[in-house]
């Protein structure tokens, strides 16, 4: 038995659906996870000698300080975040196009033609046209985000690197606010209190999500925003 069209489209329907739901779920720019818990110690099968000036377990601090560096999977630090970008761009269009077309009939001064071949014969024929189009754009995008934000080493790469990521949510008047940033940062970038600049940080992302009641009223439904895309054909 051959499935009809209506059949295909009411087993397919589903599939688009939540294709289309899917893609229009929004990504966010700060992959996961967010935060690694510390590696397990391992187990010393001889005793540690602890009455020296070198320690095992205390690799990651400087021996005349008592100042411990973020150097392993779950170590904490602070992100000193102080971004401010700046862009502008301006396009101004102007284009203008004419053309003229003139035919001249054969033309055909015989009497013995008859009264409508002749008067094709004798047809002059002429065209013209422009087109003109003027189109100017500007856009101009100013951001600004200074603030402070504890991370935590989720992974050492090869190199030394640290890969670092942190989140701070914030709920209040049945809204979230919610702040993730991730990136790669240099050791050596660490300043007093385990702080980093965002500026030296690597590959870095930071991203600032709402949720709440606010933030459903100024943004436009799941399904408003499928119909506006499906209908904009034009």
């Amino acid at each position: 038995m051959t499935p009809t069209p209506t059949l295909v489209l009411s087993r397919c329907l589903p599939l688009l659906l939540l294709a289309t739901l899917v893609g229009c779920a929004s990504e966010s720019i700060v992959p996961p996870p967010v935060r690694a818990n510390p590696l397990p110690s391992p187990t010393d099968i001889e005793p540690v000698a602890t009455g020296a000036i070198f320690q095992q377990n205390m690799t990651s601090a400087s021996l005349f300080s008592d100042r411990r560096k973020p150097r392993k999977i779950g170590d904490a630090l602070k992100i000193d975040i102080a971004e401010n970008m700046s862009a502008s761009s301006v396009t101004n269009s102007d284009l203008s196009r004419a053309s003229t077309l003139a035919q001249k009939g054969p033309g055909s001064e015989s009497n013995s033609l008859g009264s409508i071949l002749k008067g094709i014969m004798n047809v002059d024929a002429s065209a013209a046209g422009s087109d003109t189009y003027k189109g100017k754009g500007s856009t101009d995008s100013t951001n600004k985000f200074q603030g402070r934000l504890a991370a935590s080493v989720i992974n050492v790469l090869s190199n030394g690197y640290l890969v670092v990521a942190g989140e701070r949510s914030i709920a209040f008047n049945n809204g979230l606010s919610t702040m993730r940033f991730s990136g790669v940062v240099n050791p050596v970038d660490f300043t007093s209190g385990n702080v980093v600049a965002s500026g030296d940080v690597v590959d870095a992302r930071l991203e600032l999500v709402g949720a709440g009641d606010a933030n459903d009223t100024a943004s436009r439904s799941w399904i408003q925003r499928i119909l506006a895309k499906s209908l904009s054909f034009w």
